[in-house]
């Protein structure tokens, strides 16, 4: 009986080896596949085991899908894959926002200048509909 449980472990310890080694990177989930070689390797039944369990990844079609690798650091994450990315609002060419862009520029600048004459002429600013001098 010892004999057939050794000739198991053995088989199941072989699998999982010629799956990892055949497998994509994309595809090995939690450590790299030489740590789950080695896990796997020194403890043949709960390596291969847990290798078969939670360190590969299956997909749903039985197809072998290459998905993106997972960040070991903490990243954002990324919006789910059924969702479309939003368009901008705004719909004007680049060289009309460019000139938006100065035409505020300019609008600030003659505020700026027109409070500095304020200041200098002794005018309150609290008066703002009150026409420059």
């Amino acid at each position: 009986m010892s004999f057939l449980f050794t000739l198991l472990v053995i088989a199941l310890m072989v699998g999982a080896l010629i799956d990892i080694i055949r497998r994509d990177d994309a595809q090995v989930r939690f450590l790299p596949k030489l740590a789950w070689i080695v896990i796997v390797i020194l403890l043949p039944l709960i390596g291969s085991l847990l290798w078969f369990a939670i360190g590969r990844e299956y997909s749903e079609s039985g197809l072998r899908i290459p998905r993106m690798r997972r960040m070991r650091a903490a990243a954002p994450q990324s919006p789910p894959r059924d969702v479309h990315p939003v368009r901008p609002a705004d719909l004007r060419s680049t060289e009309e926002q460019i000139a938006d862009l100065d035409r505020e520029i300019e609008e600030w600048r003659l505020r700026a200048e027109i409070e500095k004459r304020r200041r200098e002429s002794g005018d309150s600013p609290s008066d703002p509909g009150s026409p420059a001098s």
